[in-house]
């Protein structure tokens, strides 16, 4: 865990409110999804899934990674963050943003609210990437999580980049394809590209701390970023000029043999560490890890079956909620138990190290509530993925239940550790 301490570190204000702006859109993207069970089940592209899928994206995973990167970024950068002041403003033009967003694709507002939203989105990103971009510049020696992350920050660029002219085009009218064909390229490039990218840079770190894994074969996360950034560098070329029948293939299998060097490396890290027993956190976080390979077969089986039948369509759905809801999701809980009690914990008491008796970070939450939240989040995105595969609304309203009583636990423990209160005593004294 000392590993996220360093002098470089910014303030816990600019930290700590992601967090808690994360967790309120986690319960909002769970109670939304609880009222959109019919819209899960019924249509592929829904103006109310849309909406949802963006909170989930924006409000809720972007927000949590934008925090826990600020407090990352100087561990892998070896550099203090560019500007603090960026960061503060990054934040409100991007909660600001998330709004106008979410609510503009809602009320279905494509040519009005969306251009705007959507200008504003980019520019909140643009600050941001900006912000990281000049802080990577002061790195002295880039290793390769820095590379993975850094990469991944530019992904996010393409990816808002065509969002935003999607976006315009509902008004102009000036792309040459339909909406939707944009609108996947525009999905992968954030998942593959910015998520996945940005995992794979933060977990090739934290996992081996966590698990106290020492001596692993780095060679695999180098042959794991260039793997990935190739076939998906060649996957949005072919689907944006070439729309090749056979390619799509090749580049999946090609971004697969780069995600399964990573899950090599995360084995290599599980099978030789020295904390045998898994926390809550590391929990989240190796069942992540294995499923990432659920999206990736299905991917594979959608494209191989190209059929547009109310089972494929549900499939796709579930693509994309195994994605955000199966890996992203689960690895932001893990990551959350991991960081943000440390954060809160050098915020209270690095003063008092030495001199009181201080509790640990994980005496600052409930772990009780803390393992109840695991083990519903487990039981939610099964039911709910059983639920959207075999459409059976009564297991997916169950699973969505559940998803919202999650939400309130992790929301509880987010302003348990936020509001904790100084706590110190005299230690006891020789004689």
């Amino acid at each position: 865990m000392n590993g996220l301490q360093t002098a470089n570190a910014p303030s816990s204000k600019i930290v700590v409110p992601h967090f808690i702006a994360g967790g309120v859109s986690f319960l909002i993207v769970a109670i939304l999804l609880a009222l959109s069970t019919t819209e899960l089940l019924s249509v592929y592209f829904d103006n109310k899934l849309i909406a949802i899928t963006h909170i989930a994206i924006l409000g809720w995973a972007s927000m949590m990674v934008f925090g826990a990167l600020y407090q990352l970024i100087p561990v892998v950068y070896e550099t203090s963050l560019f500007s603090e002041k960026l960061g503060v403003i990054t934040f409100w033009l991007f909660a600001v943003s998330v709004l106008a967003l979410s609510y503009s694709f809602w009320i279905a507002s494509f040519t009005n609210l969306l251009i705007y939203a959507s200008l504003l989105m980019f520019f909140s990103l643009l600050v941001f990437i900006i912000n990281l971009h000049l802080t990577y510049r002061k790195t002295k020696k880039p290793n390769i999580q820095s590379k993975f992350i850094n990469t991944g920050i530019y992904w996010l660029a393409a990816t808002e980049l065509l969002g935003t002219l999607v976006a315009l085009n509902f008004k102009y009218n000036f792309l040459s394809d339909i909406h939707l064909h944009y609108l996947k390229i525009h999905a992968h490039l954030g998942l593959v590209g910015w998520f996945l990218l940005l995992i794979i840079g933060a977990a090739s770190i934290l996992i081996p701390m966590f698990m106290i894994s020492h001596r692993l074969n780095e060679k695999k996360l180098n042959y794991a970023y260039y793997f990935i950034n190739i076939g998906l560098l060649a996957l949005s070329l072919d689907w944006l000029f070439l729309q090749s029948s056979i390619g799509v293939y090749i580049y999946w299998m090609i971004i697969g043999v780069g995600i399964l060097f990573f899950l090599s490396y995360v084995y290599d890290a599980y099978t030789g560490r020295l904390r045998r027993k898994l926390d809550v956190g590391l929990k989240y976080t190796v069942i992540a890890v294995v499923v990432l390979i659920v999206p990736l077969i299905t991917a594979l089986y959608l494209l191989i079956v190209g059929d547009t039948t109310p089972f494929v369509n549900r499939l796709g759905t579930f693509y994309g909620f195994s994605i955000i809801f199966g890996i992203i999701s689960m690895l932001i809980f893990g990551q959350t138990y991991k960081t943000l009690p440390f954060i809160i914990w050098l915020d209270r008491y690095q003063n008092y190290v030495g001199k009181y008796k201080t509790p640990l970070p994980r005496e600052l939450y409930s772990e009780k509530l803390a393992d109840y939240q695991y083990y519903g989040y487990l039981a939610a995105i099964v039911l709910m993925s059983i639920g959207i595969v075999f459409n059976q609304r009564i297991i997916l309203q169950t699973g969505s239940i559940i998803l919202i009583i999650v939400a309130v636990l992790n929301l509880i423990n987010i302003l348990m550790m936020v509001l904790h209160k100084t706590k110190i005593e005299e230690l006891p004294k020789h004689k």
